[in-house]
């Protein structure tokens, strides 16, 4: 599929968190938003925090798609404080597998090797899919890529 050619050969592929958890998150919010208005003075400063909480997740879903994109120059991820493009020779993209209070969590790790700076971890959440099957795309992609500086 990927990496049959020197050159990226797919087009530009691209994750982002599904519409439907977004809306479902901004729908929870505005709903304990509303639900300020009725309660008592703790409940208030209880529900407005996780109402306020649960749009600003909303928000960022919604301004930053695609989360992840990669195309011919390499592999892009969009942030709040802006995009990050890895060039397909420097990237590094792992899977990690952790297990904490019996719960299996499974991230996505892109990693710039020119910049130690750059080290980007993503769930399933942030990308709409199983971390491992964005893994496996990114890593037939560049291991199909010419290599070199």
């Amino acid at each position: 599929m990927l990496g049959a050619a020197p050159g990226w050969e797919a087009g530009a592929v691209q994750w982002s968190p599904r519409v439907g958890e977004t809306v479902a998150t901004a729908v929870v919010g505005l709903a304990l938003a509303l639900a300020v208005l009725v309660v008592d003075p703790l409940g208030r400063v209880l529900l407005g925090g996780a109402a306020l909480l649960l749009l600003g997740l909303a928000v960022r879903d919604a301004l930053l798609r695609p989360r992840v994109r990669a195309d011919a120059a390499g592999v892009t991820v969009r942030a709040l404080r802006g995009a990050t493009t890895i060039p397909w020779p420097a990237l590094s993209a792992r899977l990690r597998e952790q297990r904490r209070w019996g719960v299996r969590a499974r991230t996505l790790e892109l990693e710039d090797l020119r910049d130690d700076a750059v080290l980007v971890v993503l769930g399933r959440r942030d990308l709409g899919q199983d971390p491992g099957v964005v893994a496996e795309v990114l890593q037939a992609g560049s291991a199909g890529q010419p290599t070199g500086a």
